[in-house]
């Protein structure tokens, strides 16, 4: 019996989840309410908040749920490319940029993290989850990076920190673009080709690096 209950609440947690991505994703954070949340899920507010703080836990968890795959995909390359960790960031790359356009559900996150959340008032505790994240997420490039320099992939002197933030940047910021506009190209297909070039710039830019070559 135990273990059945777990599981109704399980489930609950992710009809909640599965509701508040469809309600944010169509009509933006700020102008969807727990209840509307409640209804769509087929479940009382008292429910929603068994499960969740408020609006900001919400979309928090959701992100989480959408990146949970991220580390077995990561592995998944890292034993197709043994030794190889350039081919493993590329691979990477490339599927997050693929997943974007092809996953609904990572594609309404993104919309929603982009266009259709204002990080004030509740919503500036969520802010201040994705700088820490963000944080982390630079040091686990930094650490991928200067494997690639371990094994000659990579300029021995290229500002690894400086490298990591625009790979973010440059990642984000080709999916918020193409979000805003998906007809003005296919992102799915073109992917290969937008992360080659970020690549060529991190292998070749003298600017990136911290002292002659």
């Amino acid at each position: 019996m135990a273990r059945k209950t777990k599981a109704q609440a399980l489930e609950t947690r992710h009809q909640i989840l599965d509701a508040a991505l469809a309600h944010f994703s169509e009509h933006g954070v700020a102008a969807t309410s727990l209840a509307d949340i409640a209804t769509a899920a087929g479940v009382t507010r008292g429910a929603i908040y068994w499960h969740f703080k408020n609006k900001a836990d919400l979309l928090h968890e959701i992100w989480l749920r959408c990146d949970a795959g991220l580390d077995d995909v990561e592995l998944e390359y890292q034993t197709k490319y043994p030794g190889d960790p350039l081919s493993v960031v590329r691979s990477m790359l490339i599927y997050i940029l693929d997943a974007t356009a092809k996953d609904p559900q990572r594609r309404a996150l993104m919309e929603i993290i982009f266009h259709k959340c204002e990080f004030v008032g509740e919503m500036s505790t969520l802010q201040d989850m994705r700088q820490s994240l963000l944080l982390e997420c630079y040091d686990r490039i930094e650490v991928v990076l200067k494997e690639c320099i371990e094994v000659g992939q990579l300029p021995n002197n290229i500002n690894t920190r400086q490298s990591a933030r625009l790979m973010c940047g440059y990642i984000n910021g080709m999916m918020e673009n193409w979000l805003f506009n998906p007809q003005a190209y296919d992102l799915a297909a073109d992917a290969p080709q937008l992360v080659d070039a970020f690549l060529d710039m991190l292998r070749l830019s003298p600017t990136l690096t911290t002292g002659p070559r």
